[in-house]
């Protein structure tokens, strides 16, 4: 199995008596886009900066390509941040804050002209070297805070929140270009993000983490499906959660009792984080739906609709189950020519075995 470009060995962090980073431990690869998500405070920006160098760790070892890190500083590591705030200087244009970390390097003009050309080629900006930084929008100050990043050809790209500013239209497109960007130079991206939703459309794999843990490391179709606990579940994305009774377990299978579901048999692996003590079955309100007359599902249940919420392609219904102390979600995409139930209907709602996860 090929070596992780970056290996994070039991890494901690402590400001004083606060800890900020309680022994992280993760591989990410050479070339894959991966993100570090967590909701404010978790610990993902800290571990990015020591990750950099702009922090040391005060236990445990950070590698890169085989290399310790420990004692190395920022400008001399084989990555390069791009900060929250851009840091773009006002009073230099575009070319100029491109190539301003060229200087170092020692490079003939026409060498470091030709880099800065490359870099804004790559980031949809030819032609823009002598536009005034004050000139430029939201989005074309990210793409020369990226350009800048990537004139020096790092082997990591680090980006801490660097959509967080935009709105939101101009924040998806960014999603899509710093993606294709990615693909495009093949160089390693370590995104720092709180917005579940673009750590599921960029990443490869995403690192979910709680009060300075890694709670999951997974790609996002797996952590999204197969969360290993209720706190990774509720984190990411929408999910109904009932209690269920496990009356056996084995490798073979789980047989379950799940209120308002009934009893229900699963597979082991819809157990993600073990099928012992106390646990919930989650449910995507996704992977549920309101059956029209003559339609039918793997399992039906009935229930009242109590609350309808409208987004525009999706509609959320709030639907109580019999016999349940709260309502369900379930999502269903708006069609054309099909009347959704109003609140206070009795609705039948299909469900199947194979959309259950069982929670701690």
């Amino acid at each position: 199995m090929t070596a992780p470009l970056i290996a994070l060995d039991q890494v901690e962090k402590r400001f004083g008596a606060f800890t900020a980073l309680h022994g992280v431990s993760a591989e990410i690869r050479e070339g894959e886009f991966f993100s570090l998500l967590g909701p404010s405070g978790c610990g993902k920006t800290t571990l990015l900066r020591c990750i950099a160098g702009f922090e040391q760790p005060t236990g445990g070892e950070i590698r890169i390509d085989g290399a310790s890190m420990e004692g190395v500083p920022a400008n001399r590591r084989p990555t390069n941040m791009v900060f929250q705030s851009y840091a773009i200087f006002p009073h230099l244009d575009v070319a100029q804050n491109v190539g301003y970390g060229l200087r170092r390097l020692g490079l003939k003009r026409e060498e470091a002209a030709r880099r800065v050309e490359e870099a804004l080629a790559m980031v949809d900006l030819a032609g823009y070297g002598a536009r005034p930084s004050g000139k430029l929008s939201g989005g074309q100050r990210q793409r020369v805070a990226l350009a800048r990043a990537l004139v020096m050809r790092p082997r990591v790209l680090l980006l801490d929140e660097p959509l967080s500013a935009l709105d939101k239209k101009l924040r998806e497109q960014m999603q899509a270009e710093l993606r294709r960007l990615q693909r495009a130079v093949g160089i390693t991206f370590i995104l720092v993000t709180h917005d579940q939703e673009e750590a599921l459309i960029m990443s490869d794999r995403i690192a979910v983490m709680f009060d300075g843990r890694i709670a999951q490391v997974a790609d996002s179709e797996t952590l999204y499906r197969r969360p290993v606990s209720r706190r990774v579940a509720a984190f990411i994305g929408v999910m109904n959660f009932l209690e269920a009774r496990v009356s056996s377990a084995s490798d073979k299978g789980i047989d379950a009792e799940i209120e308002g579901l009934g009893r229900v048999a699963l597979r082991a692996e819809q157990a993600p984080g073990g099928a012992s003590g106390a646990l919930s079955a989650g449910l995507r309100p996704e992977l549920l739906s309101l059956l029209w007359p003559g339609e039918s599902a793997e399992r039906v249940v009935e229930g009242l609709v109590e609350d309808v919420v409208y987004y525009g392609y999706m509609t959320d219904f709030a639907v109580r189950l019999d016999g349940m102390a709260r309502p369900l979600t379930v999502s269903m995409r708006n069609a054309a020519g099909r009347r959704p139930p109003s609140k206070g209907e009795r609705v039948r709602v299909g469900w199947s075995a194979e959309s259950v996860v069982l929670l701690a």
